[in-house]
């Protein structure tokens, strides 16, 4: 099939790593122990070892078609300006049930844009927007020379987007899942909704429910690998997506290819201490937003914060109700979180706040809508990020505990903690899975890193340590806030296309400017 030509992107000057200085790392020594089945690959050298080579792809086994108009229309009004041409296949991958390992299958849906030989795999984060999507985005914000050595391909992670995915949650729990208010003194109508939610997911998915994990989805990486017909597998990981591609690391050690972790999950801390830091990051990322608005003379100026709180009072004493949900001290509360994490739409969430002010609810429900409503080809988020999450852990937190960090967290994180700490009852009432014994990474070769110093998805201290954890973990830290440094730091952007594109590995612990 011949490859197609895309617009030309501006190419982001190599001169821009010059803007980045380069600071001391002050990162504690991390141990990582493995807690499951050794690989099976063969022996692979201990310690760093060379960016590998590129390598041309066939994926003959594929049958690739254009799905321009389709996934234009999956983004909506947000898709990327340009003539931007996007083609699509379907993978048949192993679904390896505990009940049944190695046998089983489900569908794998695949995106490719780019004109480049190489492919270079693109995964997201389980409770977001599909890969598929993202790397349609992603493709517009990277430089030319990236897309034309590259092709990219973008992966619907197992049980999200087009790859046969999780939509088990009732309509009613994921509603009020979604519009409960943090500032409840009750969480018995929450635990209530977690409660039906697990019930009929576990009914109607039986023994499938504990195969949607991250360490199942590394597996997926590798049988795409193989279908590409590359000796190593070249990857991006935004947020969680980061987290299968180290899992694929420790599994397939001697496959690593040339991978890139744009923000990375905390491998170190326990359950309740990464959500805490997840709040301490968001209140941070608002704080980053209001001075956003300050700068750009938005309607809510420097009374930002005071304006959020006063309109969760508000919505409190009188919901904005319609729709498929109402805008509740809840909603409002999510809706933020998700404009928060993508720096590109802070304008229209401002204005989205100042509407809901005013009794407008339609703007501020918008960034709620993929959670709880999804579209013709994307189910709602909300499932398969609860199911992901909970498979990769074993713990459970008794709600009299998180009772307890619901009230130290609103008073030190009065914006977010109360939020994040109720969001711990999600996998109680979930099977405990059982625990997947990821090996330790010994040898292989750099990753590289990038981390936000305000990002409310991944913080930015524990992608550091997430770093420090591999074996040749390369750090750059760009001062900005959202989630996600790749295609929004010019200098983040720019080491990270040396690195991918001429196997140049930057010096760990460059400061990138805000």
């Amino acid at each position: 099939m011949p490859r197609r030509r895309h617009a030309t992107l501006i190419l982001v000057a190599l001169s821009a790593l010059a803007a980045c200085s380069a600071g001391p790392s002050t990162r504690p020594v991390i141990a990582v122990h493995g807690d499951g089945d050794e690989p099976s690959v063969a022996t692979v050298p201990s310690g760093p070892r060379e960016v590998p080579p590129l390598e041309n792809y066939e994926s003959t086994g594929m049958s690739w078609s254009e799905c321009t108009d389709d996934t234009k229309a999956r983004m909506g009004g947000t898709a990327p300006a340009g003539n931007w041409e996007y083609e699509c296949a379907r993978l048949s991958v192993r679904l390896d049930l505990p009940s049944r390992p190695g046998r089983g299958s489900l569908g794998m849906s695949l995106l490719r844009v780019g004109t480049g030989g190489s492919p270079l795999v693109v995964v997201g984060d389980a409770g977001g927007e599909p890969g598929t999507v993202k790397a349609a985005r992603l493709a517009a914000s990277l430089p030319a020379q990236v897309l034309s050595t590259f092709t990219l391909i973008g992966v619907d992670r197992r049980g999200t987007g087009e790859s046969d995915a999780v939509q088990c949650v009732p309509d009613s729990a994921r509603v009020e899942i979604v519009e409960a208010d943090p500032g409840d003194e009750s969480h018995e109508e929450l635990a209530d909704a977690y409660t039906l939610a697990s019930r009929e997911c576990v009914l109607d998915m039986e023994n499938r429910l504990p195969a949607v994990d991250s360490w199942r989805a590394a597996a997926d990486l590798e049988q795409l690998r193989e279908a590409l017909g590359v000796p190593h597998l070249n990857g991006i990981g935004v947020g969680e997506g980061s987290k299968v591609l180290s899992v694929y690391a420790s599994r397939y050690p001697d496959r690593i290819g040339r991978m890139v972790f744009d923000g990375a999950p905390d491998p170190t801390l326990d359950v309740p201490s990464v959500a805490e830091s997840r709040a301490v990051a968001a209140e941070q990322t608002f704080r980053e937003f209001q001075k956003d608005c300050v700068i750009r003379g938005c309607p809510l100026g420097a009374a930002a914060t005071d304006r959020f709180k006063a309109l969760l009072e508000s919505l409190r004493n009188t919901p904005l109700r319609g729709g498929d949900f109402d805008l509740t001290p809840g909603t409002a509360t999510v809706a933020v979180l998700a404009g928060l994490a993508d720096r590109s739409r802070w304008p229209a969430l401002a204005d989205a706040l100042v509407a809901a002010e005013g009794g407008d609810k339609t703007k501020l429900s918008a960034f709620v809508d993929p959670l709880l409503v999804g579209a013709e080809d994307d189910p709602p988020w909300l499932d398969a990020g609860i199911i992901t999450s909970c498979n990769d852990t074993t713990s459970r937190i008794p709600p009299e505990r998180v009772a307890g960090y619901t009230t130290d967290w609103r008073a030190k994180h009065p914006l977010f903690g109360a939020y994040f700490a109720r969001k711990l009852l999600a996998c109680g009432p979930f099977p405990v899975p059982q625990p997947a014994k990821v090996p330790r990474l010994v040898g292989a070769p750099p990753i590289l890193v990038l981390t936000t110093a305000a990002d409310p998805v991944t913080p930015q201290a524990g992608s550091e340590r997430a770093a420090q954890a591999l074996p040749a973990g390369i750090v750059i830290g760009w001062q900005g806030a959202g989630h996600g440094a790749l295609g929004q730091s010019a200098c983040a952007t720019a080491a990270a296309e040396e690195f991918l594109v001429n196997a140049k590995v930057p010096t760990s612990g460059i400061v990138c400017p805000p």
